[in-house]
C-alpha cells in the first residue's frame, strides 16, 4: 500500500534548565490552549514559522546562496540593477509569489507578465494544477514543499498550491514561569525629557525601567512533522521529480533537528526521543545530488530578478 502521509514526533526539552519563551502572537501573547483532558497546553512554536525554520534550512546567510548540498536546484535570486543581492524566493514570505518578484524585471518583462506567461494562465481556459506545479518545479522546487499563493487580482487565475510539509511544536502539562528584570541606567537614574512633548519617558532609552517577562515549564514538549506524499504525487511530476521533493523534506527536517533548535534567546531546545524514522539530512543531499540530475529536464537554472526601488 502506498503511503499517504508520514508522522513524525520529537520529544524535546530545554537544552538547559526548564524554562522556554514560547512564540507570541500581536493582541494574544503566548497560545494557551485546553486540551481534551483539562490539562493547559502551549503552542511553541507555530506551522508558519516552522516552515520558516525548514526552509531556512536551504539557505547559506553567510554567502547569500542557497546551501551548498543543494547547488544542483535552481531559485530566484532578486537582486538590484547592480547586481547587489536582495532577497530570494528561498527568503521571501510569498516565495515565488514574492511583491519583489512580482515588481521586479525578468528577462526584460515585468515579474507579473513573466510569471503569467510561465504559468500558462489565460482567460477562458481552466486552470491547469499540474502545470503551475511545474512551472514551480522549474523555478524553486522548495515552493511545492512549502506552499505558494499567487493573489493577484489582474490575473484570470490565482494559482495555489497548499503546504505540503507541516511542522509544529506543542507543550503539555504547563505552567508561567514569571520572572523579570530592570533596565538600568548608569548616568542618570530617571527618565530624560522629551523635546516635543516636554514629558518624561522612555522613548530616548534613558532612565531605570522595571520590566516583567512570563516564560513556561512543561510537562512535556513535541515536535510534530507531518509529510504529505500524496499531494507530491498529486503534482504530476516525473518519478525522479517527485522523489526529489521527498529528498527535499528528509533534508529539512533532518537539518533542522541536527542543527538544533534555538528558536529564540529563552528557547533553546534538545532532541530527547523521536517516534518515526529521523531523516538523514546527509543521506537525503546525496539523493537530492543524483535526483536532481535524473530530472534535470524538468528543472530550471536560476533566475534573476532586477528589483528597483523605484519601481
Amino acid at each position: 500500500m502506498t503511503t499517504q502521509r508520514t508522522v513524525l514526533e520529537v520529544d524535546l526539552a530545554p537544552m538547559a534548565g526548564r524554562r522556554f519563551q514560547p512564540t507570541g502572537f500581536p493582541d494574544l501573547g503566548a497560545a494557551e490552549f485546553d486540551s481534551a483532558d483539562g490539562s493547559k497546553c502551549l503552542l511553541v512554536e507555530s506551522a508558519q514559522s516552522m516552515a520558516n525554520r525548514l526552509e531556512a534550512t536551504t539557505w547559506d546567510d553567510a554567502t547569500n546562496d542557497q546551501s551548498k548540498e543543494l547547488d544542483a536546484l535552481p531559485y530566484v535570486r532578486i537582486v538590484t540593477s547592480g547586481d547587489d543581492f536582495l532577497s530570494s524566493s528561498r527568503l521571501e514570505a510569498h516565495r515565488l509569489a514574492s511583491a519583489y518578484v512580482m515588481d521586479a524585471t525578468i528577462d526584460g518583462r515585468k515579474g507579473t507578465e513573466w510569471l503569467a506567461a510561465e504559468l500558462g494562465l489565460a482567460k477562458g481556459r481552466p486552470l491547469d494544477y499540474r502545470a503551475v506545479a511545474r512551472v514551480c518545479f522549474k523555478l524553486d522546487p522548495v515552493s511545492l514543499i512549502h506552499g505558494v499563493f499567487f493573489a493577484r487580482k489582474e490575473w484570470p487565475w490565482q494559482p495555489k498550491i497548499a503546504r505540503a510539509v507541516t511542522g509544529f511544536i506543542e507543550a503539555d502539562m504547563v505552567r508561567p514561569a514569571v520572572s523579570g528584570g530592570v533596565k538600568r541606567d548608569l548616568v542618570v537614574n530617571e527618565a530624560g525629557v522629551n523635546a516635543e512633548t516636554g514629558k518624561r519617558g522612555t522613548s530616548e532609552g534613558r532612565g531605570s525601567v522595571p520590566y516583567h517577562r512570563v516564560e513556561y515549564t512543561a510537562g512535556k514538549i513535541t515536535a510534530y512533522f507531518v509529510v504529505d506524499h500524496a499531494q507530491f504525487r498529486s503534482y504530476g511530476l516525473s518519478e525522479a521529480a517527485t522523489a526529489l521533493l521527498e529528498a527535499l523534506a528528509d533534508f529539512e527536517i533532518g537539518s533542522l533537528l541536527d542543527g538544533g533548535l534555538r528558536l529564540r534567546t529563552a528557547c533553546d531546545l534538545r532532541v530527547l526521543e523521536m517516534r518515526g524514522q529521523r531523516p538523514d539530512a546527509n543521506e537525503a543531499a546525496t539523493r537530492i545530488a543524483k535526483l536532481a540530475a535524473d530530472c534535470s529536464g524538468e528543472l530550471g537554472s536560476m533566475t534573476k530578478a532586477i528589483w528597483s526601488r523605484s519601481k
